[in-house]
């Protein structure tokens, strides 16, 4: 007689797969290496006298050093704010259908992002060079018109020394501001061109003027592609400020940093400060430009959770929803 409290193993069910981990030997021997060069860095740091720290942290965090770490913030928020303001009309001009408006923002974009912004900074610190006084008048030409019909004609309403003017703070934010539209006409042009066209045509069919419909629909949508290279131009900026110690502009961070270490004898120590200070500065920018991001992209997420659940019910492209 048959046993048949005894079961049989059913054929149709699979046994169960025995797991085993892969093994990375690679990772292991790469975290070992990296933790011997870490450790090499910093037994470096420490037991190399020519760092200097107790003179670095005596002389890194004086009050004129304190000056000109806000003059490079007042530089780099005060650049940035033309840089994108100026780039929102430049990538609107590059944009536009009239050739003329597309034409001058192209040559724009062309001759800022060619010149590095070293050269322009010494350009801009040298205008005085060109220009002695500026004449500001309501007539254009007038000097010569007057020379043409024999009159004296003097349409100047008021004049401006081009040292008064052009100091080396101002001289130094031109050259930033105006090479960082020309970067910024582009990132934005590519967040604009990032926008669906449907959502251009379905404003205009509302009745919403070009200029309400980039305000209030093309750019908000723009923003998560445009925040992230903003960020890191940012970040840039705040390095570029050391250009404008050439200029020079003298209380500047990097140019009192270098002060300190012409007037010591100590030049190295002074370049590990200036390190330190702009990893100080960058890494606030960092954290600011983390919750930016975190807040234009809020549903962007929740946007593709829901295409993906529609797409596995069969609407969509290529679905076969009913």
């Amino acid at each position: 007689m048959a046993d048949l409290t005894k079961q049989t193993p059913d054929p149709a069910r699979p046994e169960a797969i025995k797991a085993v981990p892969v093994r990375h030997p690679g990772r292991w021997a790469a975290v070992a290496v990296i933790a011997v060069l870490a450790a090499m860095f910093a037994h470096m740091l420490v037991t190399n006298d020519k760092f200097q720290w107790s003179f670095l942290v005596d002389n890194a965090f004086r009050p004129n050093i304190i000056r000109g770490v806000w003059t490079t913030i007042a530089l780099t928020v005060l650049a940035m704010l033309i840089g994108v303001l100026s780039g929102v009309v430049l990538a609107v001009m590059r944009l536009s259908d009239n050739p003329v408006l597309s034409g001058v923002a192209w040559l724009y974009t062309w001759f800022f992002r060619a010149v590095p912004r070293l050269v322009l900074a010494i350009l801009f610190g040298n205008m005085g060079i060109l220009y002695a006084k500026y004449h500001v008048g309501g007539v254009p030409f007038a000097g010569q018109l007057g020379d043409l019909m024999g009159v004296d004609i003097d349409a100047t309403l008021f004049t401006l020394d081009a040292r008064t003017l052009l100091t080396g703070f101002m001289a130094g934010l031109l050259a930033l501001a105006l090479s960082e539209a020309a970067y910024m006409a582009e990132i934005v042009r590519a967040g604009i061109l990032s926008v669906e066209p449907g959502q251009e045509e379905a404003a205009s069919a509302l009745g919403m003027s070009r200029l309400l419909t980039l305000r209030r629909i093309i750019l908000p949508q723009a923003m998560r592609v445009i925040v992230p290279p903003t960020g890191n131009e940012t970040i840039a900026m705040l390095k570029d400020t050391s250009l404008v110690a050439y200029v020079p502009v003298t209380n500047e961070l990097f140019f009192q940093l270098q002060a300190v270490g012409s007037r010591t004898f100590n030049v190295f120590p002074m370049l590990v400060a200036a390190c330190i200070w702009y990893l100080i500065l960058t890494s606030f920018l960092l954290v600011g430009q983390y919750f930016i991001e975190r807040h234009f992209a809020r549903g962007a997420g929740v946007s593709r959770e829901k295409g993906a659940a529609l797409r596995a019910l069969g609407f969509g492209s290529g679905g076969g929803g009913a």
